[in-house]
């Protein structure tokens, strides 16, 4: 049984996209085969896994405007056990070209339904915004995590989200749930980053990950070599964070039975 999994966050600059490529290739490391779509038009994913949107020829949005099935468009990348669907500029048109269409906020669900059950987890990146795109995303997953970074602003824009997916649960998606919020660029150093922490975990409690993404500069580096934090340092603490994490949420899934001293990896 797959598990399909959004991550969502209208603010910019939150860790959204270095989440879902670290933690699709985390879980394929694990041996899950694991999937991730490009839903932002950015590409930031795609080429964060190896692939120059420039030059692909078919992606997401060919999925949704023109029903190419997507198992003639995925990519396999260097990461054993992760294949890719990737995204391109064109994607930005695809809000446009959808409104009016029935069921506009499905389109991407009919797109991830033909292929999910290929797939122990399909995780999906999306855009800093709310808009269409990101709803279909919603619509299309069993679970949404929330990206939080550790700084100011952190809760701004939350309440947001959180009614927007209150809305999918509602009206469009009732199985949705949120996987959980997590803390991303942390710097232990920083007073802040340790209140933020303790305001974030007092406002959502059980919601909030145990693992803590925390400031890596390997983390930074490795989109630049179009590879993920765990092919470009597995030892890194932005490898091992990653790792973690993917424990976690395949704990939460009772999707493993390991011993408790298996549950962390340490460096």
């Amino acid at each position: 049984m797959s598990k399909v999994i959004t991550i969502a966050n209208q603010k910019g600059g939150v860790g959204k996209t270095t989440t879902a490529i670290n933690l699709a290739a985390s879980l394929a490391v694990l041996d899950y085969k694991t999937l991730l779509i490009d839903a932002d038009p950015q590409s930031n994913a795609t080429s964060g896994v190896g692939f120059d949107p420039k030059v692909v020829k078919t992606s997401i949005y060919e999925c949704i405007i023109d029903d190419v099935e997507p198992k003639n468009i995925m990519l396999n990348t260097s990461t054993p056990n992760l294949d890719l669907i990737p995204a391109h500029i064109d994607l930005v048109g695809a809000e446009i070209e959808i409104i009016n269409l029935p069921n506009r906020e499905k389109m991407m669900k009919k797109v991830v339904d033909q292929i999910k059950d290929n797939y122990d987890f399909v995780i999906i990146d999306c855009s800093p915004s709310l808009g269409l795109i990101t709803v279909n995303a919603l619509t299309a997953a069993d679970s949404v995590i929330i990206p939080v970074q550790c700084e100011y602003f952190a809760l701004e824009g939350l309440g947001k989200l959180l009614n927007t997916i209150k809305i999918v649960q509602t009206r469009l998606n009732t199985k949705l749930e949120i996987e959980g919020i997590l803390l991303t660029m942390y710097d232990s150093r920083l007073r802040l980053s340790n209140q933020v922490v303790e305001e974030v975990r007092m406002h959502f409690q059980e919601l909030v990950f145990d693992t803590i993404i925390q400031r890596n500069i390997k983390l930074g580096e490795a989109p630049s070599f179009g590879e993920t934090v765990i092919m470009h340092d597995a030892q890194s603490k932005g490898a091992v964070n990653h790792l973690n994490l993917a424990r976690e949420i395949l704990q939460k899934n009772d999707m493993t039975k390991m011993e408790q001293k298996e549950k962390n990896i340490n460096i």
